[in-house]
């Protein structure tokens, strides 16, 4: 099917819900239009356009697109690097949509989710502090600083110390609506719309300082061309790939949580390439990067959206709202988007995460605690690539710690010998002539140098005869692991000791023969069953005991 969940069957509930996604999306989309520093119209063409062509082009039929808290904060922060360049900010966006689409192309889709929750926690938070304090100096009446975070948290005394009362009311007001009100009203008219309602009317009425939207164009926006400039290149490049991944790992979180509202299973890198669509066609036209928006897509689960029409009909309805209501959006004071927006930036914040920080694992508290001062305080894709690195070098060190402790190096028999009686029984008529190398589990890079050392402290390792090498519970090995067993091998001949190996599975075999270490085997030392291995090396070790006499040897 050319539209992936497209059916005429509820198309009802798909109106109904398309038009309360788009009624949500109206005050956020300015809101972050004006944060952005491009101006509210710029987040009403986002809106449309990633709306629109998100749905009909995705992979998670219910899911309402628009711009993002994150995608705006990335924006915000290009602009301020290119700001006397427009024109190259928005090939930007173009650049991370092509960036999204051939993330979907090349099926990166289904390994977002593997991205560690501390390290989501961290820069997701991060985000939300970075909207709270960008919006600290429009709640008092004043601009946002020039430059980023750094100068808007320096600013907050002046901020606070010099407001203007109008605006400060009228952020209250937005507040307490956006906070407070009932459910039952919150089902009907949604608590920032109806921000703007009370707002827009109380400001032009009794508090007229309040600063304003100002112009907004009322008609369709005019295409812009992509342009590149080799100066700026590097910085458009990093740009587009924080786009790329932010909004691939914004849509399909938002896609999980749509699938579990609708019991259904969205396809990730359709609805990749469906976003970088949307994102690309949204910076052809002057608009914010987009990604699948949580609020509007529960929103329109709520009230019956199940299709792609329903995401469309929102970005439709939105358009209407540009041509027909533009002259009305040039009234809406600053600072109801500033108390909207604070909201927005609290609800980001991942507070679950939070309430458990004094019980939650250290390592993963510390990552997180990592990511989030580099996102506020360096940025979103430094932020992202050291948690990764630090939770990928953790999880390392545990499987390490987990691969070393599964391997045994037994020398006579005890309770936790994974031995069967009769492989105990020779073991005890050899004590002091055989050790017995067992390894549990897959072998890896972590572990390789650990388990040498470990042999190596083994007790009078050389006056042992015969040593076995167990196998048989490894099913996967790695070329480090495969070239630490040589070592181990090494080791073992060095003492002139008599070789076995027992039980190798075929990817381990494989990779042990493509290293050259099976042919430290000799012929007829190589067993499938760990008893026949111990009685050939008991008789190697120079047994005479009838019952330790090998008799079912298979060639190497």
């Amino acid at each position: 099917m050319l539209i992936h969940g497209l059916h005429f069957n509820n198309i009802k509930g798909d109106i109904f819900g398309g038009v309360v996604a788009a009624v949500i999306a109206v005050p956020l989309a300015l809101a972050f239009g004006v944060a952005s520093g491009a101006g509210a119209e710029a987040g009403l063409y986002g809106a449309i356009f990633v709306g629109f062509f998100a749905a009909i082009f995705g992979g998670t039929p219910a899911q309402a697109s628009g711009p993002t808290g994150p995608m705006t904060v990335v924006f915000a922060g290009l602009l301020i690097e290119m700001g006397s360049h427009p024109e190259l900010i928005f090939t930007t966006v173009i650049l991370g949509g092509v960036g999204l689409v051939v993330l979907g192309v090349l099926g990166i889709g289904r390994y977002i989710s593997l991205m560690p929750y501390p390290v989501i926690s961290g820069f997701m938070s991060g985000i939300g502090a970075i909207i709270i304090i960008l919006q600290i100096g429009p709640l008092f009446g004043h601009a946002a600083k020039p430059g980023g975070v750094i100068p808007n948290v320096v600013g907050i005394g002046e901020f606070v110390t010099e407001p203007l009362m109008h605006a400060v009311i009228l952020a209250g007001i937005a507040l307490i609506i956006t906070y407070f009100t009932p459910k039952s009203i919150g089902r009907i008219v949604p608590p920032p719309l109806l921000a703007l309602l009370v707002c827009t009317p109380a400001a032009m009425w009794f508090f007229p300082n309040a600063p304003v939207i100002g112009p907004v164009p009322s008609n369709f926006p005019p295409f812009l061309f992509p342009t590149i400039e080799i100066g700026f290149l590097p910085l458009m490049i990093k740009g587009a790939c924080v786009l790329a991944l932010l909004g691939a790992i914004d849509s399909l979180l938002t896609s999980l949580v749509c699938d579990n509202m609708t019991r259904t299973q969205h396809k990730s890198n359709r609805e990749l390439i469906g976003q970088g669509i949307g994102n690309m066609v949204a910076g052809c036209f002057g608009g914010l990067p987009g990604a699948g928006a949580t609020l509007r897509s529960v929103a329109n689960i709520r009230s019956g959206g199940r299709t792609p029409i329903s995401g469309a009909l929102m970005g439709l309805v939105l358009l209407a709202t540009l041509l027909w209501l533009g002259p009305l959006a040039e009234q809406i004071p600053l600072a109801v988007l500033a108390g909207i927006l604070l909201k927005v930036g609290a609800d980001i914040i991942d507070w679950r995460f939070l309430r458990h920080i004094w019980e939650a694992p250290r390592a993963d508290v510390g990552i997180m605690l990592v990511v989030f001062v580099i996102t506020v305080a360096v940025d979103l894709i430094t932020a992202v690539g050291v948690g990764v690195v630090l939770a990928s070098l953790l999880f390392v060190k545990e499987m390490a710690d987990l691969q070393l402790a599964n391997m045994k190096v037994i020398t006579e028999v005890h309770e936790e010998s994974p031995l069967t009686p009769d492989e105990a029984a020779v073991m005890e008529r050899n004590i002091g002539k055989i050790v017995l190398i067992h390894v549990d589990g897959p072998m890896s890079f972590g572990s390789a140098k650990n388990m040498v050392r470990r042999l190596e402290t083994v007790p009078a390792l050389r006056s042992f005869t015969s040593c076995i090498l167990d196998l048989s519970d490894v099913p996967v090995i790695d070329g480090t692991a495969a070239l630490a067993i040589d070592d181990m091998l090494r080791i073992i001949r060095a003492h002139k000791q008599h070789l076995f190996f027992v039980g190798m599975q075929p990817h381990v075999t494989e990779a042990l023969d493509g290293f050259g270490v099976l042919g430290h085997i000799r012929p007829g030392h190589r067993y499938a069953e760990r008893l026949d291995a111990l009685k050939h090396a008991a008789e190697a070790a120079g047994s005479t005991h009838p019952e330790d006499i090998s008799s079912s040897e298979e060639g190497a």
